[in-house]
C-alpha cells in the first residue's frame, strides 16, 4: 500500500457502518491472539453504529476511499486501533498511533490481551511501556491483558500523574480498610482485647502476592502484617466523625 495515499480523518456518522466492518474483521483475524469476541456480528454492528462522536474520538485511515482502519481516543485512553487484515503490516497502524501520539502530546494508555503478542510487539516497537497486568476479571472476554502506556513529551508529569491517581485510590482503600477492621472487631472481641488470626492473614498474604507478584510473597507479607497493626490501632481510636 503507498502509504503517502492514505488519508487520516474524523469518522462522521455515515462512517460507523465501515467502522464496524474493520473492527470484525481485524478481530476475527487475530484469531487466536485475539480472544474470540463474546457478541455477535449484529450486535457489533448496532453497538458501533450508537456511537456519541461528540464524547468518543474516532479517526479513520482511508486509502483509494475505503476505510482500511480506525482509532478511538476517550480522553486519554487509547481505547481501539484496529486495521483491516488485508491492510496490516503496511505501515497503517504505525500512521493510525502516530496520529493518536499527535492527537495526546501528553500521553496516553491502552490495554492491550495478555496473549496479542504481535500487538504487544507493535506498541513495544513505537515506544510503548507495559506497566501492569491483570487476570482478565475486568474485561469482558476474561483474559489476561496488560495496560501499556506512551509517556508523551514529558514523561515524568506523565506517570507522576497516574502515581497520583494511583495514591487517592489508595487512600480510599486504606480508609476501607481501617472501617471494615473496626466493626470486625466488635463481633470478634466485642468486650476483649484485639486478636489477630495468622491463618487468616497467610491468606491475605497470598492473595495479595497473587495480585501483585512483582513485590514477592515476603515484601507482601512485611506489608500486609504494617497494614493490619496500623488498621487495628486506628480501629481503636473513637472515629473522628
Amino acid at each position: 500500500m503507498d502509504t503517502d495515499a492514505l488519508v487520516l480523518r474524523p469518522a462522521a456518522a455515515a462512517d460507523l457502518g465501515a467502522v464496524a466492518e474493520v473492527h470484525l474483521q481485524a478481530r476475527t483475524a487475530a484469531y487466536p491472539a485475539f480472544p474470540r469476541g463474546i457478541h455477535p456480528p449484529g450486535e457489533v454492528r448496532a453497538w458501533v453504529a450508537g456511537w456519541d462522536l461528540g464524547a468518543r474520538e474516532v479517526w479513520l485511515a482511508e486509502a483509494a476511499g475505503r476505510v482500511v482502519g480506525y482509532l478511538v481516543l476517550e480522553g486519554d485512553w487509547l481505547d481501539s486501533l484496529y486495521v483491516t487484515p488485508e491492510a496490516a503490516g503496511q505501515s497503517v497502524g504505525g500512521a493510525l498511533l502516530d496520529l493518536a501520539k499527535g492527537l495526546r502530546p501528553a500521553g496516553f494508555c491502552l490495554w492491550v490481551f495478555e496473549s496479542n503478542l504481535p500487538a504487544r510487539r507493535f506498541y513495544d516497537r513505537r515506544g510503548l511501556v507495559a506497566l501492569e497486568r491483570t487476570d482478565g476479571s475486568g474485561n469482558q472476554e476474561h483474559a489476561p491483558d496488560i495496560k501499556m502506556a506512551w509517556p508523551g513529551d514529558r514523561p515524568l508529569v506523565f506517570y507522576r500523574r497516574l502515581i497520583d491517581e494511583v495514591d487517592t485510590e489508595l487512600g480510599d482503600l486504606l480508609a476501607r480498610r481501617v472501617a471494615l477492621t473496626r466493626a470486625v472487631q466488635r463481633h470478634k472481641a466485642p468486650a476483649g482485647p484485639v486478636t489477630r488470626d495468622p491463618d487468616r492473614e497467610a491468606d491475605i498474604v497470598a492473595t495479595v502476592t497473587a495480585r501483585a507478584p512483582e513485590l514477592g510473597p515476603d515484601r507482601v507479607a512485611r506489608l500486609v502484617h504494617l497494614l493490619i497493626t496500623e488498621s487495628l490501632a486506628a480501629a481503636e481510636e473513637p472515629r473522628s466523625w
